[in-house]
């Protein structure tokens, strides 16, 4: 770094040489946090206990439920898990939910097939998730 002008720096004041340390400081500190937080993303949210998808169902037959099937994937350890479906239909143009339920599905398990009962004839089925104990979020 070239030293300033001694005119300039007699006007306005020389840099302080610890500013750019201060500085270099402040962007190695936020780099760090970022590269801790991108490291808990990828060894742990991604893995989560219990993992759940590929939903299929078919046209319902009947006006009070619908079958849904999926397969979900427990890590080892994992004794049981508690999965929810939901159950829409129409309302004129408006999705409303006709139905849920919620279930446990033990250790060992890999392709689950669930009837949901539903008030009136639904349309479709989503797959709200499954969650291990002590997994917050549905996977």
């Amino acid at each position: 770094m070239t030293s300033p002008d001694p005119v300039l720096a007699e006007r306005y004041g020389a840099p302080s040489p610890h500013r750019r340390r201060l500085f270099v400081g402040a962007v190695v500190a936020v780099l760090v946090a970022a590269a801790g937080w991108l490291a808990w993303v990828v060894l742990v949210q991604a893995s989560p206990d219990v993992a759940s998808g590929n939903l299929t169902f078919d046209t319902p037959t009947s006006d009070r439920e619908i079958t849904a099937r999926f397969t979900i994937d427990m890590a080892e350890g994992v004794d049981e898990a508690t999965c929810t479906l939901e159950a829409y239909g129409k309302q004129g143009a408006t999705r409303v939910l006709v139905g849920s339920r919620t279930f446990t599905v033990p250790a060992g398990t890999t392709r689950v097939e669930e009837t949901v009962a539903t008030e009136r004839r639904a349309e479709a089925v989503e797959l709200v998730g499954c969650t291990a104990p002590g997994q917050q979020r549905p996977r």
